[in-house]
């Protein structure tokens, strides 16, 4: 049985391929690419966010890439000021 795909709109030989590259890079490299990928989501997470709530402050903005990043639980714990920003 096969693995399901990583990507719907990938052929499986070219999906096939990409995972062997992986494998194939030094860990080094595989970092840097997790790196960067996780910088990217976090840009666009904080992108989101200012395009969603225009007027809020910086600090507010940050509360609520907090909760999208920590969840709400663990955000509150570590900002309590979170609170404010949560909807429920």
């Amino acid at each position: 049985m096969r693995p399901s795909p990583l990507s719907l709109d990938t052929a499986a030989d070219v999906e096939s391929r990409q995972i062997d590259a992986w494998r194939a890079m030094p860990a080094v490299e595989k970092a840097a690419l997790v790196t960067g990928l996780t910088q990217a989501a976090f840009a666009m997470t904080a992108a989101g966010v200012r395009h969603r709530h225009p007027d809020a402050t910086p600090f507010e903005q940050f509360l609520r890439v907090a909760v999208i990043v920590l969840g709400p639980d663990l955000a509150q714990k570590a900002y309590p000021e979170a609170a404010q920003v949560i909807d429920r």
